[in-house]
């Protein structure tokens, strides 16, 4: 296994593809793990835990939506979820570039 940093950092900032297309924000980070995971080191910890903040994501889009009848907390979710999908990825792609182990907050363990 090779040693890769610049792979892990745009395999973060990958997430941030949905800004771009609409879509894309789970399934191009999953290619990027599942093809280099074997041959890129520390990919296989940063593939899961990019897999399990996206999944997490649209369990709580999908706990939001019901909650917008709710005085319109569903709204507020949305924005903070918003926020946290744009600013994590960043935020861990620098973490990786410095060799750090990125986290995830709001994050349940789907993939271990």
């Amino acid at each position: 296994m090779k040693t890769n940093k610049q792979l892990l950092v745009i395999m973060h900032l990958s997430q941030l593809i949905t800004l771009v297309t609409g879509f894309g924000s789970l399934l191009l980070p999953l290619v990027l793990w599942l093809t280099q995971k074997e041959k890129v080191y520390e990919m296989d910890e940063h593939g899961k835990n990019i897999i399990n903040f996206q999944l997490s994501l649209i369990v709580y889009c999908l706990i939001c939506v019901p909650l917008i009848l709710v005085f319109g907390l569903g709204l507020l979710g949305f924005v903070v979820l918003g926020v946290f999908s744009i600013l994590f990825p960043i935020i861990n792609a620098i973490k990786a570039s410095n060799g750090e182990t990125p986290t995830y907050p709001l994050s349940i363990n789907f993939i271990n």
